[in-house]
């Protein structure tokens, strides 16, 4: 108890620190440069102020509910600013990913802690966590200030090429780590013996690579969740002159779907391949690191969980925006 009120005290220091840095270099900002790098746009007090806020509230409130760490708490005040600033969709997609997967995580954990060697109650994330799950992301959040401005435009590669590339790289990016969540943690506790992705033999639940129909569809509606909050984002904050003359953007929630399903499928496919699984004899859990005692599954130890699903973010991010073109965006 008196660990938690340390880093709860910790967290708040560094949070107001945050506030009051965040807030003087807006001033510093405009003082010395008058502006953003974008041609166009400019940011506005409001809409700093808020993403500093918002980014402060939502963090707290998961560290206080042990969704985060500290050291994970800290790095996601990063990503959540950068996200809001850059766009409303993307802030309202990281909340989506982040109240839903910490709901996943923590669904029938007693199931998965007999199942898993690794298991930590409550899912706490650390900062490896956010970072490979919001690192892609974050960082094309800053290539889209830098290159199109903090601006909420709607989806429309016809008349705003850059700035749907970027947004869909966002979307992309979480869909996926939203839909391989959705997969792993409800997959695991629903469905049956999963079958490995590269032979389809039946293997352990846990193993890494194992797919099944649950999972796939845990996937998929996963993504959905993600581009229906890219979708609301786009409808709340784009002026309806952008969004009359843009295509559909309810295409955006299907495209949000695929995300989910490729991100999953490209996890698998590294995790069965470049990842180690192995079964405990003694305890009967699945291991990711080859030991006496460690029956072999699947997969070789070249990767380990947070570097699978930084490189499946990343490939996703990098598809997903041809995926949206094809769908007519």
């Amino acid at each position: 108890m008196k660990g938690s009120n340390t880093s709860s005290a910790f967290l708040s220091l560094i949070s107001l620190t945050f506030v009051i840095c965040s807030l003087f270099t807006f001033v510093g900002k405009n003082l010395v440069l008058g502006g953003w790098t974008a041609d166009t746009s400019k940011i506005s007090p409001l809409r700093w102020v808020a993403s500093t806020a918002v980014s402060v509230i939502v963090v707290s409130w998961g560290h206080k509910r042990r969704s985060l760490s500290t050291s994970g708490a800290l790095l996601a005040l990063l990503v959540g600013f950068c996200l809001t600033l850059a766009h409303y969709s993307f802030f309202f997609c990281l909340i989506a990913f982040f109240f839903t997967s910490s709901k996943a995580t923590k669904y029938r954990q007693d199931i998965k802690s007999k199942i898993e060697d690794d298991f930590k109650e409550g899912g706490q994330r650390n900062w490896l966590q956010v970072l490979c799950n919001g690192g892609m992301a974050t960082e094309l959040a800053l290539l889209y200030l830098l290159d199109v401005g903090s601006s909420d435009l709607p989806v429309d590669f016809r008349h705003n090429y850059r700035a749907s590339w970027l947004g869909m790289g966002v979307m992309g990016a979480i869909a996926c780590c939203n839909g391989d969540t959705w997969a792993s943690e409800l997959g695991t506790v629903l469905a049956s013996e999963p079958r490995l992705i590269t032979t389809l033999k039946k293997v352990p639940r846990g193993t890494n690579g194992g797919v099944s129909i649950a999972g796939l569809l845990a996937s998929y509606f996963g993504g959905l969740l993600i581009g229906a909050a890219y979708w609301v984002g786009v409808f709340l904050s784009a002026s309806s002159g952008d969004i009359s003359r843009a295509p559909e953007q309810w295409k955006i929630v299907l495209v949000g779907g695929f995300g989910g399903l490729l991100g999953s499928l490209l996890d698998s496919l590294l995790g069965a391949t470049l990842q180690y699984s192995g079964k405990d004899v003694k305890t009967g859990k699945i291991v990711e690191v080859a030991r006496l005692g460690v029956s072999r599954i699947s997969g070789k130890m070249i990767l380990d969980n947070h570097s699978v699903n930084l490189i499946s973010s990343i490939l996703t991010a990098l598809m997903l925006p041809k995926i949206a073109l094809l769908c007519g965006l």
